[in-house]
């Protein structure tokens, strides 16, 4: 977790370093949000470009494995139970942001509770599968598809092997929507961590330095200083390819 308001004292202290104007409380939040998703976002992106590079024998070293604790900080898991209807749809949380892994959880006639690994599909394969006797979804092989916030599977709840039709659905969440609260002493915005809504960012601490320079770079554009801007811009790509040499 990063403390917003180091953060907000950091980039204060360097929009305001030469004059070049003052970024509103208001004006924080909206570009602290906007940092924190495209970093997080970045994640993705960087995880699947690693996943072609062979790994470092040291895993401090190893930016896959870095990049997986970040990511690891937003895994969450909940069973859910399907809608009737002889349907196996379940809804996703309203935090969802990707999936992970989905296990369906079905019980035998003789009692046996088993927690079988869902294979996802395309929803066009989905509907090729369930149609071909040789290679239809069974309770040993059962698959899905995701369409919007829903997951829907085969065979249906009620087919033979599926007395139970509960999911265990691991996903990965967005983060918290970051606040920096303040109260006006004078004519200065002091942080007031006690408001209820006020929230630090959620990312990983070495995330710190990144956000500083991405609110900078979109503070730059909102104070129409395009050296700011590309200060700020300047930092983050070299960051960036620091990453990935």
């Amino acid at each position: 977790m990063v403390n917003i308001d180091t953060v907000y004292q950091r980039v204060l202290a360097l929009a305001n370093k030469e004059q070049r104007g003052y970024i509103t409380p208001q004006e924080f939040n909206l570009f602290a949000n906007q940092a924190q998703m495209d970093i997080f976002e970045q994640y993705f992106y960087d995880i699947n470009q690693r996943e072609r590079i062979p790994g470092n024998t040291n895993s401090y070293a190893d930016i896959s494995t870095l990049l997986e604790e970040k990511i690891d900080l937003f895994l969450k898991s909940f069973s859910a139970s399907g809608d009737g209807g002889g349907k196996n749809i379940f809804h996703l949380p309203a935090d969802y942001y990707k999936l992970s892994e989905v296990r369906y959880v079905s019980k035998d006639s003789y009692g046996v509770t088993e927690r079988v690994e869902v294979e996802r599909v395309t929803a066009k394969h989905f509907n090729l599968v369930r149609i071909s006797p040789l290679t239809a979804p069974t309770p040993q092989r059962p698959i899905y598809y995701q369409k919007d916030t829903r997951i829907i599977m085969a065979p249906s709840f009620g087919s033979p092997g599926f007395i139970v039709n509960t999911a265990n659905i691991h996903y990965i969440r967005k983060p918290e929507k970051v606040n920096w609260t303040y109260v006006v002493v004078g004519e200065k915005a002091l942080s007031n961590p006690g408001a209820g809504d006020y929230q630090n960012f959620e990312l990983h601490p070495s995330e710190e330095t990144k956000l500083v320079i991405k609110i900078l770079a979109l503070a730059g554009i909102t104070l129409k200083d395009p050296g700011l801007y590309q200060i700020a811009a300047a930092e983050d790509n070299k960051s960036t390819q620091q990453e990935k040499q």
